[in-house]
């Protein structure tokens, strides 16, 4: 019993040695892959390997950005949540991360207690745009022709589940409307169509939609957030319109799984708050329509709490549900 007992002091004087020397080693000394739980070549994408290469620059150490879409970003989001607790492994996610576990039943993590904030990297924004040949374009006149015409006219979402799938059903029911959901498999096709004009009218997301709204292939109606975006400043928002519900902004952020050493957090929150306030990285993400934040951990964390909660309500409001 007592060598058990000497046993087990070794071997946990040993665990603390460990975790003291990874907190007394100079960080970074090795690569950090940055975890992208969606396919290459996305927004999401193109913002990590921005940031990714600022890092390098004024780390000296490589960053890989690695690519794992599935499961409405689950698959992704997991492998990070059980990945080393050491500050190598991140997750560069999105608004779906505290939308996911209202609309799935088992996504096998906790989206805030298996998590660390590290920074909110920028906001965008989803619209509601309508074809140029559909003869409303503005929101008390869209909904004053989708009720003359009930179960006409259904709306484009860019996936089932997806915020614009959720701040569709959300506006069929706060405006008392009939009509069916056509779930598109991202915002390319969605946007196509709209502009061809096969849908009428859907929610979709600000960066995709910007070259057909500026070329005038589609017509802006309102904007999801708390106050009219920058991006289109002419455009107004739905709670400008009496509807309530549609104020959280979609987000882009940065996480580290829970457990990290909290001077590795607030080292690279620091450099990423440096980096998208950087003028050449800020006109790369103003391109991809993208509003730079840079915030704190504190700020995001906040940020990410009160989101899971406005969203638990809205998609349970609306019945949404996903296998």
């Amino acid at each position: 019993m007592f060598i058990r007992a000497a046993v087990l002091g070794v071997v946990l004087a040993a665990a603390v040695a460990n975790g003291a020397a990874a907190e007394a080693e100079a960080y970074p000394s090795r690569p950090l892959t940055i975890v992208v739980p969606s396919v290459a070549g996305n927004v999401n994408d193109a913002v990590a390997r921005l940031i990714g290469q600022e890092l390098t620059k004024t780390w000296g150490q490589p960053v890989i950005v690695d690519n794992k879409p599935g499961a409405g970003t689950t698959t992704g989001t997991k492998y990070v949540a059980r990945a080393a607790k050491d500050g190598y492994t991140a997750l560069l996610t999105f608004t779906a991360h505290v939308q996911n576990p209202s609309l799935y039943q088992r996504i096998g993590y906790d989206p805030i207690a298996d998590f660390t904030p590290v920074s909110e990297v920028a906001i965008s924004s989803t619209i509601l745009a309508v074809s140029p040949d559909f003869p409303a374009r503005t929101l008390p006149e869209v909904v004053a022709l989708l009720k003359a015409n009930p179960g006409k006219y259904p709306y484009g979402s860019y996936g089932a589940g997806t915020t614009g799938h959720i701040l569709g059903e959300l506006f069929r029911r706060e405006a008392g409307l009939q009509m069916d959901h056509v779930a598109y498999k991202g915002g390319a096709p969605l946007a196509t169509d709209l502009a061809a004009g096969h849908v009428k009218l859907g929610f979709i997301a600000v960066g995709t939609a910007m070259p057909l709204l500026q070329g005038g292939k589609l017509v802006p109606v309102a904007i999801a957030g708390t106050e009219r975006s920058a991006l289109l400043p002419k455009v107004p928002t739905f709670r400008e319109a009496g509807y309530k519900g549609f104020e959280p902004d979609a987000w882009m952020g940065l996480l580290f799984p829970a457990g990290v050493p909290k001077a590795r957090v607030e080292a690279l929150s620091r450099e990423v708050a440096r980096i998208v306030r950087l003028p050449e990285v800020a006109k790369k993400m103003q391109d991809l329509n993208l509003v730079p934040v840079g915030g704190t951990p504190e700020a995001f964390d906040t940020v990410m709490k009160s989101d899971r909660d406005k969203w638990s309500r809205i998609i349970n409001d609306v019945g949404i549900t996903l296998e």
